[in-house]
């Protein structure tokens, strides 16, 4: 529990692009509000002139600007967390929203005890996120240019309406051979292709990264690559995003994270659940769900679990959600095993 004393500072920053806005509360009081260049130095600089030999407590919301801030604060000794931007509350009548009003907001539920720090991973951890982050960008530009493709040759009379498969490097190669065609729509078309292409090979090369990443993580990527219906990718993106999962207090945390937890309506004796909550990343509920379905077709368990659900539900959709729950569950049982045995072995 903090202690609130004149020694005790809460500060509210709120984030932008160019500037910080700053507001201090110390025993519940307002003491100092300021907006400053957003520079971490300038920061730092702000608290010691302005609260020297003060216990400096900080807050600012997750968003563009990472966790280096964080970095550069908790190493010059400021308490800081980084919180979700949904864990500030705000009164249902307050229609204003401004960056004074944002930092003070931080600042009171911080000296009231009420936020909560995100999970920060390590450097290395984000660094290699980084390179899974970029290769699901440049998944979904390819798969963006080969959609430009098909609609560039089908307006042009050069694609059957009939095609219906997926594009592949054999078959971007083989337009490069159309003959006929007049020569500003091959211009086109040829920018096009070398697009796609260009981002095959990137594509190419990152996963040739992530096969280095793999051998350096491998004791967290084994855990994930042991679970049934995760290929190579989805082990890696998985590792990236989630880690060894030690973040989550328990398996509810973890299903909020992630998600797949239903939302719940309860008046009295009626409980109704609803839709998942599409909480954190979309690439994980992705990953999740198509390993399940992989799952039910390979594992006698899951397989009798999914049909269970769908009894139950009545809908597939939402017992497949129900396999990924509880793979993910599964994995995070796995890293609470691995770490007991380190625990015994660093004890003999």
């Amino acid at each position: 529990m903090i202690k609130h004393s004149m020694h005790t500072v809460f500060l509210g920053i709120d984030v932008h692009k160019k500037t910080f806005s700053i507001t201090a509360i110390a025993e519940k009081t307002v003491i100092k509000r300021s907006t400053m260049p957003a520079d971490p130095k300038i920061l730092l600089a702000f608290i010691r002139n302005n609260f020297p030999g003060a216990t400096v407590y900080s807050a600012y919301e997750a968003g563009f600007s990472g966790f280096g801030l964080h970095r550069f604060l908790v190493k010059n000794d400021v308490i800081n967390i980084v919180v979700h931007p949904a864990s500030i509350e705000v009164a249902a009548n307050n229609k204003v929203k401004n960056d004074k009003r944002d930092s003070a907001k931080i600042a009171e539920h911080l000296s009231n005890g009420k936020l909560r720090c995100v999970h920060i991973p390590s450097i290395q951890r984000e660094a290699w996120r980084s390179v899974t982050r970029l290769r699901s960008t440049f998944v979904k530009e390819r798969s963006r240019t080969s959609s430009r493709i098909k609609d560039f040759l089908f307006h042009f009379g050069l694609l059957d309406h009939k095609h219906s498969g997926r594009a592949s490097k054999k078959w971007i190669n083989s337009l490069f051979t159309l003959k006929e065609i007049n020569e500003d729509v091959f211009y086109c078309l040829k920018e096009y292709l070398e697009l796609w292409l260009y981002f095959d090979k990137k594509i190419a090369e990152i996963n040739k990264r992530l096969k280095k990443q793999a051998k350096k993580d491998f004791k967290v990527g084994n855990v994930y690559k042991n679970m049934s219906g995760l290929g190579f990718t989805s082990t890696r993106i998985l590792a990236n995003e989630l880690g060894d999962l030690s973040q989550f207090r328990s398996e509810r945390a973890l299903y909020s994270f992630t998600g797949l937890t239903p939302r719940e309506r309860s008046s009295g004796e009626k409980r109704q659940l609803g839709n998942i909550s599409h909480q954190g990343r979309p690439i994980i509920r992705a990953i999740l769900t198509e390993a399940a379905w992989i799952a039910i077709r390979k594992d006698e368990h899951y397989k009798e679990v999914f049909d269970r659900l769908v009894r139950n539900t009545g809908s597939r959709k939402k017992a497949i959600l129900g396999i990924g729950r509880r793979m993910i569950g599964q994995i995070r049982a796995q890293f609470k095993e691995v770490l007991q045995e380190e625990e015994l072995l660093c004890v003999k």
